[in-house]
This record gives C-alpha cells, sequence and structure tokens, in this order.
C-alpha cells in the first residue's frame, strides 16, 4: 500500500513563520509520515539562500531580508507568486537530489508548455526559463533524508522588486511572470493542474491523495 500524499493550500503566510513549520514538519516525520505539498503566497521578502551572498541585494530599500537555509542565492518572493513546498521522503521515493530538482523544473516546464507556451530548464542555472527570461525559481534542503523548500513560480505580479536584486545571483537577469506571457489562469487552477503533474513527475506511487485546495 502506497504512502498518503497530502496537498494543501496555505493561503498567505509569512515566509519566516512558513519555513520554521517546515523544518519541524521534517524534524518530527517518522519513516511512515505522509508526504506533503504545500501552495503558498508570502508577503513581500527576499531570501538568501546557504550560499547567498549580500553583494547581490542591490537595493533592498525596505523589503525585508531573510537568511533561509535553502540552496541557491537570493530570490523575491510577493503577492502574486505561487510557492510550491515539497516536503517529501525522498529516499522513500527513490528519487535522488537530481531526480527531485528535475522532477519539479519539468512539471513547471510541462505546465507551461500547455498552455502553448515554450519553458525549459537550464543545467546550469535552476528554475525555468521562458526566452532566457527567468519564470520560476527553485531551491530546496535535504534533511534526514526527506525534502523541504520547492520552487515559486510567478503568476501576476509586480517583478519590480526582482530588479533590485541579482536573481539567483546572475546579474542582468530578466524575470517574467504568467501574465506577461499572456496566460490568464487563477491560482486554483494552477494549484490543481501543477498537483496532477507533479503527482506524476516524482512517481507517486498509488497511495491516497489528499487534497484541500
Amino acid at each position: 500500500m502506497g504512502y498518503p500524499l497530502v496537498v494543501k493550500n496555505l493561503g498567505e503566510k509569512p515566509y519566516v513563520k512558513t519555513w520554521q513549520t517546515m523544518k519541524s514538519f521534517t524534524d518530527s516525520r517518522g519513516e511512515c509520515a505522509a508526504d506533503d505539498i504545500w501552495f503558498v503566497q508570502h508577503p513581500s521578502i527576499y531570501a538568501l539562500g546557504q550560499r547567498g551572498s549580500v553583494e547581490h541585494l542591490l537595493t533592498p530599500g525596505d523589503i525585508p531580508v531573510v537568511h533561509s537555509d535553502r540552496g541557491g542565492q537570493v530570490t523575491y518572493h510577493g503577492p502574486g507568486q505561487l510557492v510550491c513546498y515539497l516536503l517529501l521522503d525522498v529516499r522513500r521515493l527513490q528519487l535522488g537530489v537530481r531526480g527531485l530538482v528535475t522532477a519539479i523544473e519539468q512539471s513547471i516546464v510541462q505546465l507551461i508548455n500547455s498552455y502553448g507556451v515554450v519553458a525549459e530548464s537550464n543545467p546550469g542555472a535552476p528554475g525555468v526559463y521562458v526566452c532566457g527570461k527567468k519564470l520560476a525559481a527553485l531551491g530546496l534542503r535535504i534533511r534526514k533524508g526527506c525534502s523541504y523548500h520547492g520552487i515559486s513560480l510567478n503568476v501576476d505580479m509586480d517583478l519590480g522588486p526582482f530588479s533590485n536584486i541579482n536573481p539567483c545571483g546572475f546579474k542582468n537577469l530578466e524575470v517574467v511572470d504568467m501574465k506577461r506571457l499572456g496566460i490568464d489562469r487563477s491560482m486554483i487552477e494552477i494549484m490543481e493542474e501543477l498537483t496532477d503533474i507533479l503527482i506524476l513527475q516524482i512517481g507517486y506511487d498509488g497511495g491516497p491523495i489528499l487534497r484541500t485546495l
């Protein structure tokens, strides 16, 4: 019998509180614990990854800066961006870190391609891109064989704060959102469609899937 997968829509939650909840979830989970996928939107914040350098924070202004324990450099989270956190037992799924990264990236690629827009990953720079512009940023942490953090997808947002940083540590990297690509989908529709794709990409093994979207 497969292990359950719980998919939740958390609405809008502060970044730090959500991060601490993910850490607690991961530290306390047992071998038979369900995997979770959380969808959330955060109030405006700059998040620096473990390798994040303050030199990539150009002019943060009044937006708070948080040093996170995920991989990667600096990114921006804010309203109109859908963040997908994947709290998975990576060993149980037999994915490995590279396999998980690929599964997440290809889930976004498949989602965007389904809307008639060509998206792609970049082996040298994790995330998803359209015509060289970054649409989704990825950063993970593996702890006790389990993952947390995930990927942020720009849906319909103010992209201005990205100009105050070097997104993901890359100078002059342009950023785009789904709205500017001509994709007009509600957050709920995107959550539903992305969940269906993720389940297949991560190779979920037939356990019950509980959705509260």
